[in-house]
C-alpha cells in the first residue's frame, strides 16, 4: 500500500467501496497511514493541506462534493462538531491539497479531522478520523537550551585529517506526580541523536534529524511519549553523534574543499507533560543536565565508521537512579546559526534486512562476508562467546579484488570500518551513528569462525513508501530496474546523495534532475524533494548564485547552468507528479533571482557561455578513463548553457502562469524567443545538425523545442545516425544528454532504438553493468575498469530518463499536463519488437494506476486500472476502431468507454475510473 503526505503537511487517505449499477452495496471506509508511518506530530505549518483518496470497483466514479471537519478533540469530531473548521459542503472534485481554512492554529494545537464525500453515483462515505499536531512555531515557544560539551577529551582527535570524536551522552531525571493526559517531546540532536526514556529507545528513527544547511536551519523531531512515562521517578537520556554537523574532514582532501564544520555536537530538548487536571510540566535541556563523552561510542563518523567499546557501557544510564556523579555538568553552548524548525520530510529508518549469503576465509583470522547485494546501511553482528577487550574489526567495500581481498581504491579516504570492543560472553551489536555502502565485509578479530547467520545487513534509508512496480518479459530490463531500485533507496539519506561509500556522499544537484522524476514512480518522494529544494535555496548566495551541492557541505559555486537547473526541474516535477505547487510558490523569487544573476553576469548576445562540467561522464573508448576527452564527442559548454537557460525560461513562463503573474510570463516568453533565435543562428547547421553534431546537442535541441518544426526530422536523423552507426547502437551521451535520451528516441518515432539501448549487454550500457555482476548502478559506464578516483559502484546519474521511459512509454502511465497530479491520465504504452509483456503499477496521489499488456501474433491484450475521481485518455494500438474490444464487446459500446478518434495507429478512447481490458488486432 502507498502512504502519502501532502507537501510538508498531514494527509489522510479515504477508501470508499461504492455501489455499481442498480445493486446497492455497503460502503467501506478505511484510513491509511500517512507518510511518516508514525503520527504526523509537530508540523511546522499553521495551514496544513489535506488530501484523501477514493477507491471503488465502479466505473466512472467522480467526487462531486466534500465536507471537511476539523476538531480540537476526538470527542468533538465524533459528535460532528468541527470547532476548528467546518468547510461545509463544497461542490468540488478536488481531493488533493485542500488547504485548511479554519481558526488560526497556534503552536501545540491538535487537529482531529475527517472528510465526507459525495459522488456522481449517488453515494456518500465518510473517512475514519485522522490527526495532526502543530509543533513549536516560534523561538519563544522553546524553554530548552542548547547544551553540549564544546571541548575535546584525551581519546578524541578533532583536528586530524580523519576526525575522531566520541558521542555525547546527556541525561536528566524528573518526577511524574499526577495522572498524565499527554506527553510530547521536542528534540534536536545535532548532528544525529537517539532518544531514550526509562531505558527504552523512543521511536524507530535512525540518523535523525535529517541533514540541513545548518547555518540556515536545523530540524527538530516530535514524539508522543505518553506511554513511556510512569508515575514517580523517570529519566531522559540522549546520545548525540556527529552526523554532518561536526566535520569529518576539517582539512582539505586532495583538491576537494574541506567539509563545512558547524561546531561540536549539541542537544536541545523539551518534554511537555500535560496532566489530566490541565496543568503542564516541562523538562527542558539546561545546565542542570549531566553529560559525558566517556560512553561506549568512542568515535563515530559517517565516512570512517563507528568505534564501540562494550567494556565502557553504562548499564541503566538512561534510567532513574543511575549514579552520574562522575559525569560533567552539561554546558550551555552557542545555538546553531540557523533557525530551528520541524522536520517534515520522512524519518530515516531500517527499512529492510538482508542475511549474509556466504562467509569464507581469506587469511588466518580474516574472513569475507558476502551480503549478495550492494546495499546501504550497516551490519548487525552476533557473537556467541566474546573475550573482554578484544576487538572485532568490520571493514566494508562494494567489490573484491581478484584475490578475494577487499577492493578499497574507490573509497578514497573513507576508512569505512566499524570496530567493536567486546565484553565477556554472548553479545549482539550494531552501530547507529554511521552508515556504509557495501556488499562485502572483511571481518577480523572475530572469536571463532563466523557464520552467515552471525551477520544481518540493515538497509537504512528514508521512510519512503514504495509506490511502483515494473516488470517485463525481458530479463535484462528487469535486472536493470532492480539495480536502479537498490541504488535509489540506498542514496536517500535525508538528501539525495551521489554515493554512499566514499568520503563524499553529497547532494550534487546535477545527479538528480530528471532522475528525481523517474524515482517518483518508484517511491513517494514528494516531501523528500520538497525538503531538498529548501536546502538548495538555503545555499543561494546574496547575489543569486546557486550551489552545485546542497546542503553546501562542500562550498562549490561554479555557476553552471546544468547543475543548478535541477532547482527548477524538480519543482516542476513535484507539481506535475504530485499536484504539489507549493515548492514553485515558495521558491519562485529565488529561481527568478538566479536566472537574472546568470543573465547579467554571463549572457552576451543572448548566448549564455557558461558550463564547465559539460555532458558529464560520457562513455570513453579507453576503458581506464573516467570520461571521454575527444573534442568531437564533447558538447560545448556555451551550447549547454544556452540550451539550459532557454529551458529554464520555459519553466519560469509556466510557473508565472500558474502563479498568475502575467507580466513575468510575458517577459520570460519574450526573452526565450530571443535566446532561441540566437541559439539557432549560432549552432544550427544547414544539414539539420547542431553544434558539433553530438547526440546530446541534437537531443537537447529536440527535447527543448529549440529546433524549428521544419527541421525536426533532420535533427532527429542525426541522433539516430550517431547512435546506430557512429556508436554501433550504443549510448554516447553522458549525464546531461541522458536526461532526454530514451524519451526523445521514442517520441520522435524510434522506440526500437531506445529498446536496443535498454537491452544491450555490451559496453557501454546498463545491461553491461548487470552482465559484469553489478547489483546497483555504476557511476561510470566502465565502472569495472576505470580509474578508481571516481568510480562509485552505487550511483544514479547515468540512469537519465530510463525509469521515466519504463513507466511512461513502455507501461504507458503518464500524468496529463492539462491536469497535473494524475487528475487526468495519458495511457499510451509503446510496444516494441522483442518485448512481449509489460506489467506496471503506480500508486499516484489519486490512487492506483495499473497497466499490464502482452502482445502476441498481432493481438494486443491490455488490462488497465484508472483510479476514482480521475479520467484517462487511452491510446490502444489498432488499425481501426472496429478492431478494438473491451470486456469482450465492441469498445465503443462498453460501459464508461467513449471513442474519440483514430490517431495514427492508435484508437483513442476516454474512460473514467475502473478496471478495463482492451484487446485489439494490429495490422
Amino acid at each position: 500500500m502507498r502512504h502519502n503526505i501532502s507537501f510538508c503537511f498531514a494527509i489522510l487517505f479515504l477508501l470508499l467501496g461504492l455501489s455499481c449499477g442498480k445493486h446497492k452495496t455497503s460502503l467501506s471506509v478505511q484510513q491509511l497511514r500517512c507518510e511518516y508511518r508514525e503520527a504526523p506530530l509537530g508540523i511546522q505549518q499553521a495551514a496544513p493541506r489535506l488530501s484523501w483518496e477514493i477507491t471503488s470497483p465502479a466505473r466512472g466514479v467522480v467526487q462531486q462534493a466534500y465536507r471537511i471537519l476539523v476538531a480540537s478533540s476526538p470527542e468533538l469530531l465524533e459528535k460532528d462538531s468541527g470547532d476548528l473548521w467546518n468547510s461545509g459542503k463544497v461542490e468540488s472534485a478536488l481531493s488533493v491539497g485542500v488547504r485548511y481554512a479554519g481558526k488560526d492554529l497556534k503552536s501545540r494545537t491538535d487537529g482531529y479531522w475527517k472528510v465526507r464525500v459525495w459522488t456522481n453515483k449517488g453515494n456518500t462515505a465518510e473517512s475514519a478520523p485522522a490527526h495532526w499536531s502543530v509543533g513549536l512555531l516560534h523561538e519563544g515557544d522553546w524553554s530548552g537550551q542548547w547544551i553540549g560539551l564544546d571541548s575535546t577529551f584525551a581519546w578524541e582527535a578533532p583536528h586530524a585529517p580523519h576526525t575522531r570524536l566520541a558521542a555525547r551522552y546527556f541525561r536528566q531525571e524528573f518526577a511524574v506526580d499526577k495522572k498524565i493526559k499527554q506527553a510530547r517531546v521536542y528534540v534536536s540532536g545535532l548532528g544525529t541523536y537517539q532518544l531514550f526514556i526509562n531505558g527504552e529507545k523512543i521511536g524507530h528513527a535512525e540518523l535523525s534529524p535529517a541533514p540541513t544547511q545548518y547555518n540556515k536551519r536545523a530540524f527538530y523531531n516530535t514524539y508522543d511519549v505518553t506511554a513511556a512515562l510512569k508515575s514517580g521517578a523517570n529519566a531522559l537520556g540522549t546520545v548525540v553523534g556527529n552526523g554532518r554537523f561536526f566535520s569529518m574532514r576539517p582539512n582539505a582532501v586532495d583538491a576537494i574543499p574541506a567539509i563545512m564544520d558547524f561546531g561540536y555536537p549539541k542537544l536541545r530538548l523539551q518534554l511537555e507533560i500535560t496532566y489530566t487536571d490541565g496543568t503542564v510540566k516541562q523538562v527542558a535541556s539546561d545546565t542542570g543536565w549531566k553529560a559525558t563523552a566517556a560512553g561506549p561510542v568512542v568515535a563515530n563518523s559517517e565516512f570512517d565508521g563507528e568505534c564501540y567499546d562494550a567494556t565502557r557501557e553504562m548499564p541503566g544510564w538512561s534510567q532513574p537512579g543511575f549514579d552520574d556523579s562522575r559525569w560533567l555538568p552539561a554546558r550551555q553552548v552557542q545555538a546553531p546559526e540557523g533557525r530551528i524548525v520541524a522536520q517534515m520530510n520522512p524519518l530515516i529508518k531500517v527499512m529492510d534486512t538482508l542475511h549474509a549469503r556466504t562467509v569464507f576465509q581469506i587469511a588466518p583470522g580474516k574472513y569475507i562476508v558476502d551480503m549478495g547485494q550492494n546495499m546501504v546501511g550497516w551490519a548487525a553482528m552476533k557473537i556467541a562467546n566474546g573475550k573482554r577487550s578484544d576487538t572485532v574489526r568490520l571493514h566494508f567495500a562494494e567489490r573484491l579484488n581478484p584475490d578475494s581481498t577487499l577492493y578499497t581504491d574507490n573509497l578514497r579516504g573513507a576508512e569505512t570500518t566499524d570496530r567493536y570492543v567486546m565484553k565477556e560472553g554472548a553479545q549482539q551489536w550494531e552501530p547507529h551513528f554511521t552508515y556504509h555502502g557495501f556488499r562485502y565485509i572483511e571481518v577480523s578479530g572475530y572469536p571463532g569462525t563466523p557464520k552467515p547467520d552471525d551477520f544481518v545487513g540493515k538497509v537504512v534509508y528514508d521512510d519512503l513508501p514504495v509506490t511502483g512496480h515494473f516488470e517485463t518479459s525481458n530479463p535484462v530490463i528487469n535486472e536493470v530496474y532492480r539495480n536502479a531500485f537498490w541504488g535509489i533507496r540506498g542514496n536517500y539519506r535525508g538528501i539525495p546523495t551521489d554515493c554512499p561509500q566514499r568520503d563524499e556522499r553529497m547532494g550534487w544537484l546535477g545527479d538528480r534532475a530528471v532522475g528525481s522524476y523517474g524515482e517518483s514512480f518508484i517511491f513517494d518522494n514528494n516531501t523528500f524533494y520538497a525538503k531538498w529544494l529548501q536546502d538548495i535555496a538555503d545555499g543561494q548566495t546574496d547575489e543569486g548564485s546557486l550551489p552545485d551541492i546542497a546542503p553546501t557541505y562542500w562550498k562549490m559555486y561554479t555557476d553552471n547552468m546544468t547543475w543548478p537547473a535541477t532547482y527548477l526541474i524538480i519543482a516542476d516535477m513535484l507539481d506535475r507528479q504530485f499536484g504539489n505547487l507549493e515548492p514553485v510558490r515558495t521558491h519562485y523569487d529565488a529561481m527568478k533571482k538566479w536566472l537574472d544573476y546568470m543573465k547579467d553576469k554571463y549572457m552576451s548576445g543572448y548566448i549564455l557561455g557558461r558550463d564547465i562540467y559539460g555532458d558529464w561522464c560520457m562513455p570513453p573508448r579507453d576503458p581506464k578513463l573516467i570520461h571521454s576527452t575527444l573534442p568531437e564527442r564533447i558538447t560545448a559548454g556555451d551550447y549547454l548553457g544556452t540550451a539550459f537557460y532557454y529551458r529554464m525560461l520555459q519553466l519560469m513562463e509556466r510557473f508565472a502562469g500558474l502563479l498568475h503573474k502575467p507580466e513575468d510570463k510575458a517577459a520570460f516568453a519574450a526573452l526565450a524567443g530571443k535566446v532561441k533565435a540566437a541559439f539557432n543562428e549560432k549552432y544550427l547547421h544547414p544539414d539539420g545538425s547542431y553544434s558539433n553534431n553530438t547526440a546530446t546537442a541534437n537531443i537537447l535541441a529536440l527535447a527543448y523545442d529549440l529546433a524549428p518544426d521544419s527541421l525536426r526530422q533532420k535533427v532527429f536523423g542525426h541522433v539516430v545516425q550517431t547512435t546506430l552507426h557512429d556508436f554501433n547502437g550504443h549510448i554516447s551521451t553522458g549525464l546531461v544528454g541522458g536526461q532526454w535520451l530514451m524519451r526523445t528516441l521514442t517520441r520522435c518515432g524510434r522506440p526500437d532504438v531506445a529498446y536496443k539501448l535498454a537491452t544491450n549487454t555490451t559496453y557501454p550500457s546498463w545491461g553491461y553493468m548487470v552482465k559484469e555482476g553489478a547489483t546497483t548502478i555504476w557511476e561510470l559506464w566502465n565502472g569495472n575498469t576505470a580509474d578508481p578516483a571516481m568510480n562509485s559502484g552505487n550511483h544514479l546519474m547515468l540512469l537519465g530518463d530510463l525509469i521515466v521511459w519504463f513507466y511512461e512509454d513502455l507501461a504507458g502511465i503518464r500524468s496529463d499536463p492539462e491536469a497535473v497530479g494524475f487528475k487526468k491520465i495519458i495511457m499510451k504504452p509503446i510496444p516494441v519488437p522483442g518485448l512481449d509483456r509489460v506489467q506496471a503499477s503506480f500508486h499516484s496521489v489519486q490512487g492506483w494506476i495499473r497497466s499490464s499488456w502482452h502482445s502476441k501474433d498481432g493481438t494486443f491484450d491490455w488490462q488497465l486500472t484508472v483510479p476514482a475521481n480521475t479520467t484517462a485518455r487511452i491510446f490502444v494500438p489498432a488499425g481501426r476502431m472496429e478492431d478494438v474490444t473491451e470486456g469482450g464487446k465492441a469498445a465503443n459500446a462498453a460501459e464508461g468507454v467513449r471513442f474519440i478518434k483514430m490517431e495514427g495507429d492508435r484508437a483513442l478512447f476516454e474512460v473514467g475510473s475502473g478496471t478495463y481490458r482492451f484487446v485489439s488486432k494490429r495490422s
